[in-house]
């Protein structure tokens, strides 16, 4: 809801808390439904929590954000983020999944709010993503956060289906995407 961002708070997620990531993925399944058209899986959870950039792309940490409700302590959103990735200065969102019971309410915009105003603080200039093209709900809220298209990336086998992604960036504070595209060649129009 707007104006309603201390309604949440941002914690770590670790291995102690797999078990509350699964059940928030299970009874959240829309994403993983739109995007690898199945269900998320049973050990979904400890997938997230152990999976990390390929080889050849230098970060320094990942970290799983859970987003919790103050006033029933329960998980009502998640992301993960990864710190330099690629380049200094440079961070990427893995993951953005709101619970479901929220969606339309405003909550996401609150919540991805929070998440930013925590890596600009932590000394992001730039945030990167990919979208799944054809994913209409969430390419919008990338596009009204800020985000724009650097570049398409695929086909790309995702679970049952294969997708387009679309590689958005959104420099912060002074920075520019041409700045953004200097650092990482890779997200260039037409790169290999």
């Amino acid at each position: 809801m707007p104006g309603d961002d201390d309604r949440w708070r941002m914690r770590i997620l670790g291995a102690d808390d797999v078990d509350e990531l699964q059940r928030f993925f299970d009874a959240n399944p829309e994403y993983f439904r739109t995007v690898n058209g199945e269900p998320p899986r049973a050990d979904e959870a400890a997938h997230e929590l152990a999976d990390v950039p390929p080889a050849g792309m230098p970060y320094r940490e990942m970290l799983l954000i859970g987003f919790v409700d103050d006033a029933s302590d329960a998980l009502v959103g998640m992301a993960t983020v990864v710190s330099d990735f690629i380049a200094a200065h440079v961070w990427h969102i893995g993951l953005f999944i709101v619970a479901s019971e929220l969606h339309g309410s405003g909550a996401a915009q609150a919540l991805y709010r929070t998440l930013e105003r925590w890596m600009r603080r932590q000394g992001a200039e730039w945030i990167r993503l990919g979208v799944v093209a054809g994913n209409t709900r969430a390419e919008r809220f990338w596009e009204r956060s800020g985000y724009v298209q650097v570049r398409e990336r695929g086909p790309m086998a995702m679970g049952r289906k294969t997708n387009l992604l679309r590689v958005m960036v959104k420099p912060l504070g002074t920075a520019s995407v041409s700045a953004y595209l200097d650092l990482v060649a890779r997200d260039r129009p037409g790169a290999p």
